[in-house]
């Protein structure tokens, strides 16, 4: 599990990309949580960095999943990204539901 707190923004992304991708490198992973529940914010740069994780994660056949509290949860959702990360155990998926126009 790779855990990361604080704020993810365009200034952080760099250095969680690095960490990220050097944990996917080492090899012999059959899966990797990150843990996003003590992130209190994320930003577009936050997002395409793990994007481009689960992209680099799927080519090495590794399954990447999320751990998420409210504030990202609902980014995820709401962005439809959500569904591209494999769900932790027990976890379901809800849609969130839009309000009309």
């Amino acid at each position: 599990m790779l855990t990361v707190t604080g704020r993810v923004t365009i200034n952080s992304s760099p250095a969680l990309r690095d960490e990220l991708l050097a944990t996917l490198q080492k090899g012999a992973l059959a899966s990797l949580t990150i843990d996003l529940s003590a992130v209190t914010y994320i930003d577009c740069s936050g997002l395409a960095t793990l994007v481009e994780a689960l992209r680099f994660a799927r080519s090495a056949r590794v399954s990447l999943r999320l751990k998420l509290h409210e504030r990202p949860l609902y980014l995820f959702q709401v962005t439809g990204l959500l569904p591209l990360f494999d769900p932790l155990p027990g976890t379901t998926i809800q849609r969130v539901s839009q309000g009309k126009a």
